[in-house]
């Protein structure tokens, strides 16, 4: 029974911060996560893979399997995750607290379920110090009393609420995927312009010197393709669209009858805005803050009239929403089928295509190159900033034919739709979870009562 669980200190059944890199690193490399990397439960973004000699003061700490990583910046962010497959080149940032279970006495899994209780981030933030860089210090954490059943209820506990787990990562791991189809697709045809050299070599043109390297690795493989009998480039009706020759332009060559064109030419920017006679009884909230790399987090809930007052970027179906502060940390979303009553800061800039191709517009203006160069541009201090004109006013490279435009459409849609409906199944399993969780972790609820409502929801996936 709960009655029966001991409360114990955290420092008492887990070590922190038990390794660091040192002299007998075996790589020339480190694959390093930081604090922004990290998001509710995860890691946002792969480990950057850097040279030892390049790698930052703070890239100090190691971690292996069953370790629980987390923030002690911010606690109330729950900058966390669980270290399932760690690669043995990690190393992540001195920001974070590494705990390493003691195995005979809490489940690794248990452990970090205890940690992700919400109730386990409202302690530390009563722990924190500083004002503009709150924070918690390693004897805070290994302050923090938790409850330990027996080692056999821990581990089924911890099952249950790693099957969520597993399913919400699995869903992140299947968009990254499409996200990756998508913006491969994106390069191939409208950076690296790999159909128009196909059509290129095929009628015999000359192939500009900054694509010849290109245009060697795509004859290569078009040969071994042939020699296994597997098809190589478009279909031909598709490959027909392109042109098969460059010409130049200011931003050097680029495809035969292609021109130059802005942001503002394919987009109307911040073109719908919630205004007093909108008939809107609440505000589902969207802030930057909540935002990282197509992710949306938390969405807050206003009754009108009581929003804060940068809640005004209506939405669209198809819209993307870029943030004009800090352009180049990867804060933007995509909008698919919104409630009327979701609504975005006026710190985003909403961009509506003019013509319906919402997944070539998306892609145009997500690609990491795109806000590194709006990154360049902002300024401000602390919270560097540009104007939402400034975004319009940012050159891309577009064919005069809209076809090839539609055709991606055509390929990539599906992509990002399938995306928002992973995205929808994970917030469904995150809410289940985390009712689940602190009542599992209370003894309110036993394991048995747990998999039952576990088998329903995954029932109506």
């Amino acid at each position: 029974m709960a009655g029966e669980w001991a409360s114990t200190r955290l420092g008492d059944v887990a070590e922190i911060n038990p390794d660091a890199i040192d002299r007998d690193w075996p790589h020339p490399h480190i694959r390093y996560i930081d604090i922004s990397s990290v998001g509710v439960g995860q890691i946002e973004s792969p480990p950057q893979w850097m040279k030892l000699s390049d790698a930052p003061s703070r890239a100090k700490r190691l971690v292996r399997k069953g370790d629980t990583v987390l923030s002690t910046v911010r606690p109330n962010r729950r900058s966390m995750f669980f270290v399932s497959q760690p690669g043995d080149d990690w190393v992540v940032s001195t920001g974070f607290a590494v705990l390493r279970p003691n195995i005979q006495l809490v489940d690794a899994r248990f452990l970090y379920t205890s940690v992700f209780n919400q109730g386990f981030t409202e302690y530390l933030i009563t722990r924190e110090k500083g004002a503009a860089y709150p924070a918690v210090l390693p004897e805070d954490i290994a302050s923090a009393e938790i409850r330990l059943p027996p080692l056999p209820e821990q581990r089924a506990i911890a099952h249950i609420l790693g099957t969520l787990d597993d399913k919400i990562e699995l869903n992140r791991w299947m968009n990254e995927t499409l996200e990756g189809m998508a913006r491969a697709l994106f390069k191939s045809w409208f950076v690296d312009f790999d159909p128009v050299i196909d059509n290129a070599q095929a009628a015999g043109n000359p192939i500009p010197e900054e694509f010849r390297d290109r245009a060697a690795q795509r004859a290569e493989a078009a040969q071994s393709a042939a020699s296994q009998g597997r098809p190589f480039g478009l279909p031909e009706p598709l490959a027909a669209q392109f042109p098969n020759a460059f010409h130049d332009s200011d931003l050097g060559r680029i495809p035969q009858g292609w021109r130059l064109g802005k942001i503002e030419d394919i987009a109307h920017i911040n073109g719908w805005t919630l205004g007093s006679r909108d008939n809107i009884d609440v505000i589902d909230y969207i802030e930057i803050s909540e935002v990282m790399r197509g992710d949306v987090g938390k969405i807050t809930r206003y009754t009108r009239g009581e929003e804060p007052s940068r809640a005004r970027r209506r939405l669209k179906h198809g819209d993307t929403a870029l943030s004009t502060v800090r352009p180049d940390r990867g804060a933007y979303f995509l909008a698919v089928y919104p409630p009327e009553s979701l609504i975005a800061s006026t710190g985003f800039a909403v961009l509506t295509p003019k013509d319906g191709n919402w997944a070539f517009l998306h892609a145009t203006t997500t690609q990491s190159e795109f806000g590194d160069e709006l990154g360049r541009l902002a300024d401000g201090g602390a919270y560097p900033a540009i104007r939402p004109d400034v975004v319009g006013n940012r050159d891309i490279v577009l064919p005069n034919d809209s076809r090839q435009i539609a055709a991606f459409d055509d390929l990539t849609q599906q992509l990002y739709l399938r995306r928002h409906q992973n995205r929808t199944e994970s917030r469904t399993v995150a809410a289940l979870r985390d009712t689940l969780l602190p009542k599992l972790l209370s003894g309110e609820l036993r394991v048995n009562e747990a998999e039952k409502f576990v088998e329903a929801a995954f029932d109506g996936i």
